[in-house]
């Protein structure tokens, strides 16, 4: 966990002074999310509805192409009625991924696809004992629809994806719906 938290900062940091560099040639929006985490296949049979948060941040080369960093948590709750005891799933994470919109800035509803890779880290508990957590590989891609929110750049984003963790002995995969905003140029 430590050497996640390590790799977050560090690539924070990196983003950051890339982006202040580079804020000239494109633009950059920021913003945070919340919402639900739907669990599917495997996971889906242990563990029921969740919640997910997130921050993230989007660099817009010139045309309808960029690059998103996000990080996000989530945790969904043991279906003790199916797996016979009670608990948690834990995930923490950050993805880059590509992304390109359908719509140019200045419309009002702008649709945005998504794929991208990224490393989770796994922690699961049950009857208040916690498991080894693991750091996996994880990938995803989704649609969101950005709509512009009065005259300024503030923007409601509804997002949604299919991301996949590579856990053992299944992967974890899931479905997080969100709402968010987003701020920049």
């Amino acid at each position: 966990m430590k050497r996640l938290s390590s790799v977050v900062l560090v690539a924070t940091a990196l983003c950051m002074v890339a982006a202040s560099s580079a804020k000239a040639q494109g633009t950059l929006r920021y913003g945070f999310s919340g919402g639900l985490l739907l669990p599917t296949g495997n996971y889906k049979s242990g563990d029921k509805l969740g919640w997910v948060g997130g921050v993230g941040a989007t660099y817009w080369l010139p045309g309808n192409f960029g690059v998103r960093g996000e990080l996000s948590y989530s945790q969904t709750s043991h279906d003790s009625a199916a797996v016979g005891f009670s608990g948690h799933t834990k995930l923490i994470g950050g993805m880059a991924s590509a992304v390109y919109a359908l719509n140019p800035a200045s419309a009002p509803a702008r649709i945005i696809l998504s794929a991208g890779l990224g490393f989770y880290n796994v922690k699961a508990d049950a009857n208040g004992v916690s498991a080894p957590s693991s750091t996996k590989v994880g990938f995803g891609g989704g649609v969101a629809v950005a709509f512009k929110m009065g005259t300024g750049s503030t923007r409601l984003v509804v997002a949604s994806r299919y991301q996949s963790v590579s856990t053992s002995p299944s992967s974890l995969s899931f479905i997080p719906i969100t709402v968010g905003l987003s701020f920049g140029k």
